[in-house]
C-alpha cells in the first residue's frame, strides 16, 4: 500500500472557522491539513498565540491530522500590498518577513508539523539578480538559524514570477548555502506544468530526497492559475506515480484558494479523484 498522505490547504477555506475546517476534511478522510497562518486561520499576531496554538495541537492530534506550515498568506505584513516585504527587500523590509516566519517555525514547532512552507518572492525594481541572491541568503540563513534550534524542516517553493522560480533555482540556493539539512524543497505539482524545464516524472526524481511538502492542483503550461483536478493538464498519474517511486511519505496537500465558496465539495471530489488515480497506478508502482 502507498505511502502517501493527502491534506487540503486551508487557503483554500476562507469561509470556514480553523476548527471547522479540521473538522470537515477528517471528516472527509483527508490524512492532513495545509495550514496557511493568516488573519483568517491561527494569526501569528494576535495575542495568546502559544494557547491559540496548543489548542488547534489538540484538535489535530483528536482527529489524527499530519499538519504543514504555510506562509503564503496574501496581506498579512501589509494591507495593501499582496506579499509584501519579500526577503529580498531591503534590510528593515525583509526584516518584517523574517519575523513572520521565525513565528511560522515557532507554531510549527509546537504543533509537529512536518515543515514550514516559503518563497523568495518577486525581484524587486532595480535589484540586481547579485543583491538579490545576497539578500535571499541573508534572510534564509536567519530563518534557518531559528528553525536549527526548533528542530523544524524548511522547504522553499519555487514558484512561477518570483526570483525562485524553478527546482534548479532552489537547488541553487541551497548550494549557496552550502546544503543545508533542513532547507528542503516544496514542490507544487501544477508548477511543473505551468513552468518547470523538465517533465513531471523527472521534476520530482530531481528532487528526491530533499522533498518535504507537495502541493496538489491542476494546471495549464504557461499559465499560474490554480484549477481543481482533471481540468488541466497535469498527469495525476505520472505525479503519483513518481512520488511513490521516490519514497516520499510527507503531505500531499490540494492547494486550491479559489475555490473557497465551495470547499466541502471541492475537497470531497478532489480526495475521490487522488484516491481513484492512486488506485488506477500498476501494482509494482502503487504496492
Amino acid at each position: 500500500m502507498s505511502a502517501l498522505k493527502f491534506g487540503y490547504g486551508t487557503n483554500g477555506m476562507h469561509s470556514h472557522r480553523l476548527e471547522d475546517a479540521l473538522a470537515v476534511l477528517a471528516d472527509l478522510g483527508y490524512d492532513g491539513v495545509a495550514l496557511t497562518l493568516d488573519h483568517l486561520h491561527l494569526d501569528p499576531y494576535r495575542p495568546n498565540l502559544s494557547s491559540r496554538v496548543a489548542q488547534v495541537r489538540r484538535r489535530l492530534d483528536e482527529l489524527g491530522l499530519s499538519v504543514v506550515v504555510e506562509t503564503g498568506a496574501r496581506y498579512i505584513l501589509d494591507p495593501l500590498r499582496k506579499h509584501y516585504p519579500t526577503l529580498l527587500h531591503p534590510g528593515p523590509d525583509a526584516a518584517r518577513r523574517v519575523d513572520y516566519l521565525h513565528r511560522a517555525i515557532d507554531v510549527a514547532a509546537d504543533l509537529g508539523a512536518e515543515a514550514v512552507s516559503f518563497w523568495s518572492g518577486t525581484l524587486p525594481d532595480g535589484v540586481a539578480e547579485d543583491r538579490a541572491w545576497g539578500r535571499l541568503c541573508d534572510g534564509v540563513w536567519q530563518v534557518l538559524d531559528l528553525a536549527t534550534r526548533r528542530g523544524v524542516v524548511c522547504a522553499v517553493e519555487p514558484e512561477p514570477g518570483h526570483f525562485v522560480d524553478t527546482l534548479d533555482a532552489v537547488l541553487e540556493l541551497r548550494r549557496r548555502l552550502d546544503d543545508p539539512a533542513l532547507l528542503r524543497v516544496t514542490l507544487d505539482i501544477g508548477h511543473v506544468v505551468c513552468n518547470e524545464p523538465r517533465g513531471m516524472a523527472e521534476t520530482i526524481r530531481r528532487a528526491g530526497p530533499l522533498l518535504a511538502n507537495v502541493q496538489v492542483d491542476d494546471m495549464v503550461e504557461g499559465v499560474h492559475e490554480h484549477l481543481e483536478l482533471g481540468t488541466g493538464q497535469v498527469d495525476f498519474a505520472e505525479a503519483l506515480g513518481a512520488l511513490v517511486e521516490i519514497g516520499y511519505t510527507g503531505l500531499a496537500a490540494l492547494e486550491l484558494p479559489r475555490q473557497s465558496h465551495a470547499a466541502p465539495v471541492v475537497a470531497e471530489r478532489s480526495l475521490a479523484f487522488l484516491r481513484d488515480t492512486l488506485a488506477s497506478l500498476p501494482e509494482e508502482v502503487s504496492a
